[in-house]
């Protein structure tokens, strides 16, 4: 049986909205949805590379397949785990975050940049907390070592991605899906969030992954 592993966002939590309504449908069919917290209790030290060996702890013993959803810096770690790990046999990905430094880090001025790397830690609002952080720079070294072309191993992917999105442009998601023939992208009329088609994802989700969506 499939293992199925949802993966939220970058400053959001198991408690989100996405993690909260598909983890209510999934478990309307029966299913399972693990939702790790990728916090860990410690979001000042997030990292892509914490987050990929905090998610492959998670893994069901090896040959059970994992099907992982990922949320935007969700979505871009599913990715590199899909590409290290070959127990990932499937990808859904909302609104990945493929280039996200390079669409990021321009939102900030020099001098938040300067202040960044002098002084080790910058402010960042977390959602789920509901007020401000200290985001470590090693954050932005780390995920400089991960290159989005590098992302090449093909296997069954599906993008959600909403064509109004403010924060990863869906430009992103098209210049990933244009050369990798596994990849089905499908554009929905919505932001980030993602929060106005929650039916159509759930729909695509049940679709791709073969699931028994019984219809109302």
């Amino acid at each position: 049986m499939t293992s199925y592993i949802y993966l939220h966002g970058f400053a959001s939590s198991p408690r989100s909205a996405k993690a909260r309504d598909l983890g209510d449908r999934f478990r309307s069919l029966s299913i399972p949805l693990v939702i790790p917290d990728l916090n860990q209790g410690d979001f000042s030290h997030l990292t892509i590379t914490r987050q990929l060996q905090q998610v492959q702890g998670d893994f069901p013993p090896s040959p059970t397949p994992v099907t992982l959803i990922g949320s935007s810096l969700g979505g871009l770690t599913a990715a590199w785990l899909a590409e290290k790990d070959v127990q990932v046999q499937r990808l859904v990905l909302l609104a990945p975050a493929f280039s996200f430094l390079s669409y990021w880090l321009p939102k900030l001025s020099i001098e938040q940049l300067d202040h960044w790397q002098t002084e080790q830690f910058l402010s960042v609002y977390h959602y789920a907390e509901g007020r401000s952080l200290p985001l470590h720079y090693e954050f932005v070294q780390d995920a400089m070592q991960y290159h989005d072309d590098e992302l090449q191993r093909s296997i069954p992917t599906l993008i959600l991605h909403g064509k109004q999105d403010e924060v990863i442009p869906v430009q992103a998601s098209r210049d990933y899906a244009q050369s990798r023939p596994w990849v089905k992208l499908i554009e929905l009329d919505s932001d980030h969030a993602l929060g106005t088609v929650k039916d159509e994802i759930w729909q695509a989700i049940c679709e791709f992954c073969e699931l028994d969506n019984p219809k109302e």
